[in-house]
């Protein structure tokens, strides 16, 4: 495993001999002493998000990781003994960087694929989620105006919603590739459905919900997708994997789950 990692639990023993030339009463013996020092170094594992993904994941404005994944991973770590240091990366190279050994995990709202489960080991599912589109307010169009394939569609990119168009509306022939515009973030994406740059946006539930909060766009309708998430691990780290499902185990059975379900607004 290439974590970073500041060590396991490391012992280290000084021994310092301390020789006395003075005299002490008529033995003449030389006295020694010594002294242990125990440091405990934990180990520390890096962990990605999408910071651009609330409720899950996010940065506040005090310029820190947050939401329920965030939350989630911290909580796990204080229970598991570890440490954690969570950093954004870019959604559609997260599964490169985990591979390349730039973070150590996912937890970010990735759903479960076969796809993904490919190149990387998921943990057990923590969540479900289904594919919900939104469009502006200054039209009318509808879920048939969506399933036509005749609009431009906006997405984030490397996202499970980017994934079901391509499958269900490209791949069929009902919807010419180019009607398909995916972004970066999809907060990016929500911008261009706001300004008119696209006629639908598709995106899991939740951060639609607060993605689209406040400006004048409206969701019309969800898809029914099943989706669950989990956290993605190296294949190879399979003592970490171990580590994240027995961790999520004891988060779930906790009134700690129950506090951040409340705390985020999510309802199951």
């Amino acid at each position: 495993m290439t974590k970073k990692v500041y060590g396991a639990i490391l012992v280290l023993v000084i021994a310092l001999a301390v020789a006395f030339s003075g005299c002490t009463g008529t033995s003449g013996e030389e006295q020694t002493s010594a002294e242990e020092v125990t440091i405990e170094i934990t180990e520390k594992y890096i962990v990605g998000i999408d910071a651009e993904y609330p409720p899950y994941a996010y940065i506040d404005t005090d310029g820190n990781p947050t939401g329920f994944d965030v939350d989630s991973i911290k909580w796990i770590a204080e229970q598991k003994g570890f440490e954690v240091e969570i950093i954004p990366i870019a959604w559609d190279t997260i599964i490169p960087a985990l591979q390349a050994e730039k973070i150590d995990m996912v937890y970010s709202g990735m759903t479960i694929t076969e796809e993904r489960a490919e190149q990387v080991n998921f943990s057990i599912p923590y969540w479900k989620v289904n594919q919900t589109i939104a469009k502006h307010d200054d039209t009318d169009y509808t879920m048939e105006d969506f399933m036509s394939g005749e609009y431009i569609i906006g997405a984030q990119s490397g996202t499970t919603g980017a994934f079901w168009v391509e499958e269900h509306l490209i791949e069929p022939g009902t919807m010419p590739a180019e009607n398909l515009k995916t972004h970066s973030s999809f907060p990016s994406a929500a911008a261009d459905l706001n300004n008119k740059r696209v006629d639908f946006i598709i995106y899991d539930k939740p951060p639609m919900l607060e993605a689209i909060e406040g400006k004048p766009l409206s969701i019309i309708g969800e898809i029914d997708t099943n989706e669950e998430y989990g956290v993605a691990i190296r294949k190879s780290d399979t003592e970490l994997l171990e580590t994240i499902n027995d961790g999520l185990t004891m988060l779930m059975a906790d009134p700690y789950w129950e506090e951040l379900k409340t705390q985020y607004g999510m309802v199951d």
